[in-house]
């Protein structure tokens, strides 16, 4: 009977243990309020490889067509390899031609989704011509399009005779010698088989300086998934209006305790409240009250005049570099947070010593005409 009974009390002990770490654990869920925000861009997806091309093309044009020579079909491996296999693939193709300081910065570009605006801009580009119906890639040549390889000979005769296309500022120029050549734009997705026999034909063609070749990119089936992007500047406001009964003394306290805080700050518009307080200490309470009200007008959110407006910048970049180096980066991050209100308060102080310097220069004229 004593097995029993001490097989009896294990488990009546193990489930109670177990209903108590239930409750606690439900407790913890539903004190727990957080919200989980995604901002998403009006395109779908775009694919990692191209945004790569972006980065190199901004370094310089040769190590972009050094970059595409490379990849030529690598989109193929997306479809075997999972998505974090695919990232190394592309990163480690990309160290061919980057060192360490700029693989971090490709890193960062591709948390942030830096050039994905680039290439939808492409994207809505060759939507505008508009694309030949089941074309994976397709060439336009003087306003003249075809999906077909063997076409391109023969658009090339009477290109000449045709208008010249506008060539945009982010267009990717084939390596040449020679301008007035017929152009022949090349829509295509960089890394698949189709762009890469489109690509071989027109380098081809443009290293003999026969065509002047421009790669835009193009995706003929975007991507499903959303476009989430991070690292913008957005807000998320969210109002609480479930009722809470507070205790109005505790609310008195905080406030107070809030207001005591503000005026410990030592410099407000410009005065030294500290060293005021130390010199006229009679005057104590008459400061403290100065200071307060001097905080409580920083919060209005009073519109600046164009002529408030000049040189703010560099004010603010002297301020910066006139402060300590260790103090320097906590001043730059309260300037470009709290921007407005610094200019303000920047703007009352040069208008009080422009008044003091007015003040002294009338006290010195009244004081050359008595004498």
């Amino acid at each position: 009977m004593a097995p029993a009974k001490a097989t009896n009390v294990v488990r009546l002990l193990l489930g109670s243990t177990a209903l108590w770490l239930s409750q606690l654990g439900a407790g913890t869920v539903a004190a727990s309020k957080s919200v989980t925000a995604h901002l998403a861009a009006k395109w779908p997806e775009t694919p990692l490889l191209l945004e790569a091309s972006e980065f190199m093309a901004e370094e310089s044009n040769e190590k972009f067509w050094q970059f595409l020579e490379t990849v030529q079909e690598l989109a193929i491996y997306k479809q075997t390899e999972s998505d974090y296999s695919y990232y190394n693939l592309i990163l480690k193709k990309a160290g061919q031609f980057l060192d360490n300081l700029h693989i971090n910065l490709l890193k960062f570009a591709f948390s942030i989704r830096a050039y994905s605006p680039a290439i939808q801009m492409f994207q809505q580009i060759a939507a505008d011509e508009p694309p030949p119906d089941g074309c994976n890639a397709f060439v336009v040549i003087h306003k003249k399009h075809t999906c077909k390889i063997n076409e391109i000979k023969k658009l090339l005769k009477k290109a000449a005779s045709r208008t010249r296309p506008y060539l945009f500022k982010g267009d990717h120029k084939f390596p040449t010698n020679k301008e007035n050549l017929p152009v022949v734009i090349l829509y295509a997705e960089m890394g698949t088989r189709t762009f890469s026999a489109f690509h071989k034909v027109l380098s081809a063609k443009a290293q003999n300086e026969e065509i002047l070749y421009v790669l835009r990119h193009y995706i003929q089936k975007p991507s499903s998934r959303k476009m989430y992007l991070s690292g913008y500047g957005v807000e998320l406001a969210i109002k609480s209006t479930e009722y809470k009964a507070l205790d109005d003394t505790q609310v008195k306290t905080v406030t107070n305790t809030t207001v005591e805080d503000e005026t410990e700050a030592n410099e407000v518009q410009g005065f030294l409240f500290g060293k005021l307080k130390e010199i006229y200490s009679d005057l104590r309470d008459n400061l403290t009250a100065f200071q307060k009200y001097l905080i409580e007008s920083n919060k209005q959110m009073t519109p600046l005049k164009v002529w408030e407006l000049q040189d703010l910048s560099f004010q603010a970049a002297s301020q910066i570099m006139s402060t300590p180096v260790y103090d320097a980066i906590k001043l730059m991050k309260d300037i470009s947070q709290n921007f407005p209100i610094k200019a303000r308060l920047r703007m009352n102080v040069l208008i009080c010593l422009f008044q003091s310097t007015l003040n002294v220069k009338n006290l010195r004229s009244q004081h050359y005409n008595k004498t």
